[in-house]
């Protein structure tokens, strides 16, 4: 029997997307994604000299991501202002998911600092976050060999459900986030919260997959509207 999803959408249906890039004026790069109801913010500086010296690589600049929900951005209970372990985590998980699609060896000795800033959550936070910073880092003109695409699936009752809401989330679903190179379809993060059949996980990367290829057309839509010729 097919899981009744508590906003109505069928079991494969993402939520309602929209994404904007060039939101931050002052930022060399910036973007706005939204699904549903979580929204994430990207501001994109550098590449720059990094500071302290000790930190710099020579051969090749070097990322750094730093992702946080604000205070009253969540669904249930205020989220205690400042870092903490989960946001440490998501802002290592966001770094490792980007860093495949940049070329950063034109940039030694130099540092871009990518900040995601969740302003309201509904689940999904970390996809949501990294595909904001994609756009934002694209926006910013840095070399890239494509987008980072994420999207979150899940399982309730041995049920497959893709873009998980907070409802699935606290409800107990098996928890998948996932992101990709589109073009390649080749995986820069992969995650699960939970145990599910190998059988299970193959059915969640293909569903992950086709949704993120129309995610893919949301951002491409998103810089093709900043850089129309007018």
């Amino acid at each position: 029997m097919a899981v009744k999803r508590s906003d109505g959408r069928k079991w494969d249906e993402l939520r309602p997307m929209e994404a904007k890039v060039g939101v931050i004026p002052r930022a060399d790069g910036s973007a706005l994604f939204k699904i549903g109801n979580t929204h994430a913010i990207a501001a994109v500086y550098g590449p720059r000299e990094l500071h302290p010296k000790f930190l710099q690589n020579p051969e090749k600049g070097i990322l750094r991501v730093n992702y946080n929900m604000l205070s009253f951005s969540g669904v249930g209970e205020r989220v205690r202002p400042g870092p903490n372990r989960r946001s440490r985590e998501i802002s290592l998980v966001a770094e490792k998911a980007l860093l495949p699609v940049l070329n950063l060896n034109d940039f030694p000795n130099a540092v871009v600092d990518v900040f995601i800033e969740l302003l309201q959550t509904d689940a999904g936070t970390r996809c949501a976050g990294i595909t904001a910073a994609s756009l934002a880092l694209a926006d910013a003109g840095l070399m890239m060999k494509d987008l980072i695409t994420a999207v979150s699936v899940g399982f309730v009752d041995d049920q497959l459900l893709l873009d998980i809401n907070a409802d699935e989330d606290c409800g107990g679903a098996t928890d998948i986030p996932i992101a990709i190179m589109p073009r390649t379809k080749e995986l820069t993060l992969l995650q699960m919260d939970g145990l599910v059949k190998k059988e299970q996980l193959k059915e969640a990367l293909k569903v992950a997959t086709e949704a993120c290829a129309k995610i893919y057309e949301v951002q491409k839509k998103a810089l093709k509207e900043k850089y129309a010729v007018k």
